[in-house]
């Protein structure tokens, strides 16, 4: 007999915890947070970040407040290693940062592990080791005593080798890996005899971090699971107890906060929750959230959309437009009723300090957004496939942000004739608003070549500018650098999005350019060419004039 699905999986068994205490308490601080987005996080890509890629995502964690942030594997990839080798040797870690490293329990990789932290003033050595049955039983063929031998073996290790460098602030991280499918007394018992070897005191304590390497159960279980380890640990007060929860059943969040509720002291896990599978936790909602219940998280997320736009452009990840507090429509109404409750909770908000908007659980302004700037009012519900159109009928698909400032013209010209405008009719307005701005600036011609600075191009391009012809040059990091470098235009690039219209020898590029001019609010800019540079160009001409155009000024100052 063929089993169904249903009769295929086992329910997770409950805790015996009668007395549990976490469902009476509040989180009313801030855990330690630790990001993992740049081991973690980045093991998870299909493309592994570069080492530039990794110092920017790490300016970006330390920026916003992190102050433990687990920066490598050093003994998976050279790059890894090499990125840890960076940070020390270039002293980028500021003085209230901890990095940390992960190794498995092996001897060889726990002393290329310590080799990658030499120098270092304080690091975190995260030794793991999955111990949950099936890795025992399939992968290890062991039993518990042997695997508990091969911790307390990795422990060591760990313990000579950093023994012999008092020069680093050591600190000694054990994650009993899988911890969310193993026999808790087995846990206890693990970890237990990790930290008597390691002997930690309350003054310089171990870390314990009880992974849900994959989510199994109910938030409420996790959190007994971790409840029953903060009771029954031998050293508790010598212990920072971790938790490192992921996503596979789209629980992460709440197992976090009830973690939190259960006595654990520091949550793992990455910006927006990029990760393995269904990712790690997302430590923006976590942080967020506290807000929303008068708590501070410690971090610094006041400008989300620099954030995200740093987090989308080293993972290659989009965030999704619905994603809690981050997302391009999480602050958007469409219906006219949700519409009247914000107007209105926004005037009362006026009136008074407490925050109390219907449908907003927190202040777009606290994160630097607007909610003017992503609403899509109700008098656009019915022109809701404006972007739909433009994709199916002229193959352009508009990033988001450039389809919601475009609606602006689509619903000034609906409000003026009362009617609605077809697929031709919006193309027609697209062209008018973007792809014929061609004055002050037009572009004419460009030629690049490399520079004597590896990665550095040179570009020259001929643009009329107020109806005289202009050579001008320079150099960047990529043609569309080299040409703002060039023209000396005080331009801001925002955003930039790319694809082809059309297939084979009649295949044209589209480019969309979101930026600032001048320091104003951000627009758009849209090139066409059969070429993608020359595209990109035409495009930031594009934003140029429509900035110009909306300043009523004939031309913008040029330092080039």
């Amino acid at each position: 007999m063929i089993p169904t699905p249903a009769q295929k999986y086992a329910a997770f068994p409950g805790i015996d915890l009668p007395d549990r205490g976490w469902p009476a308490r509040r989180i009313d601080t801030a855990p330690i947070w630790l990001s993992t987005d740049l081991r973690d996080g980045n093991q998870a890509l299909i493309e592994p970040m570069s080492l530039a890629q990794k110092l920017k995502f790490f300016q970006l964690l330390t920026a916003i407040g992190l102050k433990e942030i687990e920066v490598a594997f050093p003994s998976a990839s050279q790059t890894d290693f090499d990125f840890v080798r960076h940070l020390i040797e270039n002293r980028l870690i500021p003085d209230d940062v901890t990095i940390g490293v992960l190794t498995p329990s092996r001897e060889d990789l726990i002393k290329r592990t310590i080799d990658a932290l030499e120098g270092a003033p304080r690091a975190i050595v995260h030794l793991y080791l999955p111990l949950a049955p099936s890795f025992r039983r399939v992968v290890f063929k062991a039993d518990k005593a042997a695997m508990k031998q091969l911790a307390l073996s990795g422990t060591r290790v760990v313990k000579t080798l950093t023994d012999a460098r008092p020069q680093t602030d050591w600190v000694f991280q054990f994650s009993p890996e899988t911890f969310s499918a193993m026999e808790l007394d087995y846990a206890k018992e693990v970890c237990d005899a990790v930290c008597a070897l390691w002997r930690p005191s309350a003054e310089k304590k171990i870390i314990v971090n009880l992974p849900a390497t994959v989510e199994l159960s109910t938030p409420n279980c996790f959190a007994d699971q971790v409840e029953w380890m903060s009771r029954h640990l031998q050293r508790r007060a010598a212990i920072t107890l971790s938790v490192h929860p992921h996503n596979d059943r789209g629980t992460a969040v709440a197992a976090a906060e009830l973690a939190l509720m259960a006595g654990a002291d520091r949550v793992e896990g990455c910006l927006f929750g990029n990760g393995e599978r269904t990712g790690n936790v997302d430590l923006v909602t976590l942080a967020l959230n506290l807000y929303t219940q008068g708590v501070h998280p410690g971090l610094d997320l006041s400008d989300i959309d620099q954030v995200r736009q740093v987090v989308e452009q080293c993972n290659r990840l989009p965030v999704h437009p619905r994603h809690p507090y981050a997302g391009d429509l999480v602050y958007t109404a469409f219906s006219g009723s949700h519409q009247d409750a914000i107007k209105k909770g926004f005037a009362a908000h006026a009136r008074g300090s407490r925050w109390e908007v219907p449908y907003l659980p927190i202040d777009p302004a606290d994160l630097n957004r607007s909610y003017d700037a992503v609403i899509r009012v109700n008098s656009q519900s019915g022109k809701g496939g404006i972007s739909y159109l433009l994709q199916q009928e002229y193959g352009l698909d508009l990033p988001r942000r450039l389809q919601i400032e475009f609606s602006r013209a689509i619903k000034r010209a609906t409000d003026a004739s009362g009617k609605e405008m077809d697929a031709a009719g919006i193309y027609a307005l697209l062209r008018r608003e973007y792809l014929q701005q061609l004055a002050p600036y037009r572009y004419l011609s460009h030629s690049l070549s490399d520079t004597d600075t590896p990665g550095k191009v040179s570009v020259r391009a001929r643009i009329s500018h107020d109806e005289t012809v202009r050579s001008i040059c320079g150099s960047g990091d990529g043609p569309l650098d080299a040409f703002v470098r060039a023209l000396g235009a005080p331009v801001e690039i925002i955003d930039y999005h790319e694809h082809a219209v059309g297939r084979g020898a009649a295949a044209e590029a589209a480019c969309y350019i979101e930026m600032k001019v001048d320091n104003r609010p951000p627009l758009h800019g849209i090139g066409l060419d059969r070429d993608i540079v020359t595209a990109a160009i035409k495009a930031l001409l594009c934003g140029l004039n429509r900035a110009a155009r909306e300043t009523g000024t004939e031309t913008l100052s040029l330092t080039g």
